[in-house]
């Protein structure tokens, strides 16, 4: 069936910048090149149709020319109405790439375009939240039996899909790319840590330096945020639910407190834990004149901004991706980006380098399932062991760098039991 050449940007002049863009992001990816070049020869995705809701960035337009240089008809459209870079998507268009996805777009606009894509009656599916995947199980139910397969890129995604295997409703096998060592190891330590830094940086312009920066949530992106903050010279509190992750974070050097009591010393507070209502009426009651507010879990629903919005007795855009909320007591909170990533609305995402392994995942996983189309059971399963080996060794050769290999004699010692001492 042919892709429909149907999609949805804000300007298609935007083009030309798009293109310089995302060919200064393919210099920092040489892992997704290489895959790419043996698509180009072996076009494993022939005949295959995709649909991708992803951040639509530079990075993500060079993984959708590996699968379309790979053979795929792929149709993309936006994870996040913020996350979307106008002009990248403009160049996607115009590489023949069908793409639905607008900075801004209100939530009609959001789930019209995952429909647009939808519409390409996917075999594979790729999602960044599992918006795409939900829409799927609940209003395109007809769709399901055209798909064998499919891929989820973010810690938040992984949690629904996993719930929805719990309660047997998931449909089709996919794979928790998130799950990959080269994905959460770089990506959510180092990628998140550096972009969300940045992202608060671009909308407020503050120095770093001697302010109290409350880490909400010590997971592997808390904790490459609470890294960076504190290389900056942050005095960074981290706030835990889990006993494990807040010893971890004594150990690592932090205050570990409770949001309450966190929330009457913070200058910046930022959400990192894929929950809901992380800050809710009690701290936004505590807090000092002044603090700002960031997420930079996948959705706008860490920070309760309907109880914020009732706190408040004005409102108003001080600063692009600013709003000072005025409490009835002269206080003013600052929320960024509207509660939404701050990494992707007022910046540029994860920088190019970390996100080569991601999508080298992606690309990597897409192709074992369609090499496995059918036998797969309908489950979520991690990226298979030899994949993210793969992607650690084509990213250290690109690097430069090189490693001792096991001899015969150390593989037979460390297989076998008998020999100790």
């Amino acid at each position: 069936m042919a892709i429909k050449k149907n999609y949805d940007v804000k300007d298609m002049k935007l083009a030309a910048e798009g293109h310089l863009r995302i060919e200064w992001a393919a210099k920092q990816m040489p892992v997704v090149k290489l895959i790419r070049e043996r698509f180009v020869k072996e076009k494993p995705f022939k005949g295959i149709r995709i649909a991708a809701c992803l951040h639509v960035t530079t990075e993500t337009a060079n993984l959708g020319l590996a699968l379309k240089d790979g053979g795929a008809e792929l149709v993309v459209c936006a994870s996040n109405p913020l996350s979307t870079q106008d002009d990248v998507a403009a160049a996607m268009v115009d590489y023949g790439i069908p793409t639905n996805a607008i900075k801004g777009e209100d939530d009609d606009t959001y789930y019209k375009h995952i429909m647009a894509a939808l519409d390409n009656k996917p075999n594979l599916s790729v999602d960044d939240g599992a918006d795409l995947v939900t829409t799927l199980h609940t209003k395109r139910k007809d769709l399901i039996k055209e798909l064998f397969g499919g891929t989820e890129e973010t810690t938040t995604g992984v949690i629904r899909l996993r719930s929805m295997e719990r309660d047997g409703k998931l449909q089709y096998p996919l794979i928790a790319v998130n799950d990959a060592q080269t994905k959460y190891l770089f990506d959510n330590r180092y990628g998140t840590g550096q972009s969300t830094m940045d992202g608060i940086t671009r909308a407020t312009n503050i120095l770093w330096a001697g302010k109290n920066v409350v880490v909400i949530g010590y997971g592997w992106c808390g904790k490459g945020l609470a890294m960076r903050a504190k290389g900056m010279g942050s005095n960074v509190i981290v706030c835990e639910v889990e006993p494990l992750k807040a010893i971890e974070a004594v150990m690592d050097g932090f205050r570990v407190m409770p949001l309450v009591q966190a929330a009457k010393t913070g200058d910046i507070f930022v959400t990192i834990t894929g929950d809901k209502n992380v800050i809710d009426k009690k701290a936004f009651q505590i807090m000092k004149d002044g603090a700002i507010l960031a997420n930079s879990g996948h959705f706008n629903v860490e920070i309760n901004i309907p109880v914020l919005e009732k706190l408040a007795k004005n409102k108003r855009q001080i600063r692009n991706f600013i709003d000072e909320y005025t409490l009835r007591d002269g206080r003013r909170l600052y929320l960024l980006g509207e509660g939404r990533l701050i990494n992707l609305a007022a910046a540029e995402g994860h920088p190019a380098s970390v996100m080569d392994m991601s999508f080298a995942n992606q690309a990597l996983c897409l192709e074992y399932l369609v090499k496995n189309q059918g036998k797969l059971k309908t489950k979520v399963y991690s990226v298979p062991e030899e994949i993210d080996k793969q992607v650690a060794r084509l990213k250290l050769a690109s690097m430069g760098v090189k490693i001792d290999k096991l001899t015969r004699e150390q593989k037979k010692y460390l297989a076998s039991w008998e020999e100790g001492t």
